[in-house]
């Protein structure tokens, strides 16, 4: 049998294990092994006439795997990011972020969920988990549009499609997960997401004061604020906004010159600020270990992630399953745009049954090659390129797409993992409440991802002046 009916028999399988329930990480660290395994026995050219013998190889070489690339110091970054997060929660900057976006913004139609959209995008500016975000603002947004009579299930649905941007708005964990697999900049990756994230929070607020301005008592706006009430507001909240200059010029100086530092030391300097800033606040050492014990929680759940999706792309790399896949993409006689759109629809709907670290880890390593492919290859000019820009901003304009995707696919049915969270939150709402409020954002996110697609230069203009 040859290298590539052995990874799509193990591609199949693997398949099967995470629709039947199995966890990705162990799904594909053991479809990996076992993909491993068969390609050593039956490979002539390894003259593996014994099984032993073929097990003991391929468990010495899914062993160097989690090491030899979890070592990696932009790995550092992901708990460094969450614990901002968690530090920012208990310190009660969330709320004080959500105080100030009501007073600023709620008097616009709908107000309150907008304020909620762009406290969410504020608070994702320091936490890089999703899920994190979603579960703040479902104990802190939720109460306060049900008092002004919000529909509780819009109400569940505008916190889980906020927390999605986390996703995108750096510090983000999954873009340095993308920058990781597909060994690209994370400094440029992590600029990337910042305008396409903020162009997210605009559209998502403008859904909601279309629909307030259509449906008659939809979403009421919220006035009376003084101006000495909006400005008291600010200085409780200015912190995460330091910590956001802080990460940027960590990423890229604006006033010319080199950067302050590497992104991981960014991460380490925001944790640092916010953690005294939680002290000053009167963090209690409950609340603290609280949130170390959550941090290590989420991070050990990613890591466990990469380690099992590592060792099944180290079983690709021998199946040359992504050679074979990239072959295939560019001999189809379609349009290169065409093409990616296809490969975004086909996202949309693996996200359906798949979480969205999941999903991106075990499709990148075939599914990146061949748009790169697609381009015109990773050295390919702009000039000659099917997309008008070169290898490198190819890379990181697919990114930006393929995590938006996985921003979609947090409040997608049946495991939308935004929606999951929030009813975990709110005992009041059920699963099927959540997924009935987020369905509006649906059309922000389609319309959102078209624009991205259209006008590359949203996503590319950042890092370009890098």
């Amino acid at each position: 049998m040859e290298p590539i009916e052995i990874g799509l028999w193990v591609t199949g399988g693997l398949l099967v294990m995470v629709v039947l329930g199995m966890r990705v990480a162990f799904a594909a660290g053991l479809a990996g092994l076992l993909g491993l395994v068969w390609i050593f026995w039956v490979r002539k050219d390894y003259a593996a006439e014994e099984f032993g013998w073929a097990l003991s190889v391929a468990v010495q070489t899914a062993g160097q795997v989690p090491h030899s690339k979890v070592s990696s110091q932009a790995l550092s970054l992901i708990p460094t990011f969450i614990l901002i997060g968690y530090l920012a929660y208990y310190a009660g900057l969330t709320r004080a972020l959500f105080e100030a976006a009501k007073r600023w913004i709620a008097w616009v139609p709908g107000g309150l969920a907008v304020s909620t959209v762009f406290a969410t995008a504020g608070f994702a500016a320091v936490s890089g988990a999703s899920v994190a975000t979603a579960a703040v603002f479902a104990r802190i947004a939720i109460p306060e549009m049900l008092k002004v009579g919000y529909d509780k299930r819009f109400a569940a649905g505008v916190v889980a499609a906020g927390g999605t941007l986390a996703s995108l708005i750096p510090p983000s964990a999954i873009l340095v997960i993308y920058a990781i697999i597909v060994e690209q900049d994370v400094g440029k990756l992590l600029l990337a997401g910042f305008l396409p994230g903020v162009f997210s929070a605009f559209v998502y607020g403008a859904l909601i004061i279309g629909l307030a301005l259509t449906i008659r008592g939809f979403g009421p706006p919220v006035s009376g604020f003084t101006w000495r009430e909006r400005l008291v507001a600010l200085p409780p909240a200015l912190p995460i906004v330091a910590v956001v200059v802080i990460i940027i010029f960590f990423v890229y100086n604006p006033f010319g010159g080199d950067a302050w530092g590497t992104p991981t030391e960014g991460g380490a300097i925001g944790a640092f600020i916010v953690f005294c800033m939680a002290l000053w606040r009167g963090m209690r050492w409950g609340e603290l270990k609280d949130a170390l014990i959550e941090t290590a929680k989420l991070s050990i759940m990613i890591f466990s992630i990469i380690w099992g999706v590592l060792i099944y792309v180290r079983f690709l790399g021998f199946a040359q399953l992504p050679d074979a896949f990239s072959n295939w993409i560019t001999s189809l006689d379609y349009p290169p745009l065409l093409i990616l759109v296809c490969i975004l629809l086909a996202y949309a709907v693996l996200g359906m049954f798949m979480d969205a670290i999941g999903m991106l880890l075990l499709t990148l390593p075939v599914v990146y090659p061949a748009v790169m492919a697609l381009n015109g290859g990773e050295f390919v000019s702009a000039e000659q390129s099917a997309f008008g820009m070169n290898g490198t901003m190819c890379a990181i304009w697919f990114g930006i797409l393929v995590v938006k995707m996985a921003e979609f696919c947090l409040i997608t049915p049946p495991i939308g993992l935004n929606c999951f969270v929030v009813a975990g939150v709110r005992p009041d709402l059920s699963v099927q409440d959540v997924f009935r409020g987020v369905t509006p954002f649906f059309i922000a996110d389609a319309v959102t991802i078209s624009l991205l697609v259209a006008f590359p230069g949203i996503v590319l203009w950042l890092p370009s002046l890098a």
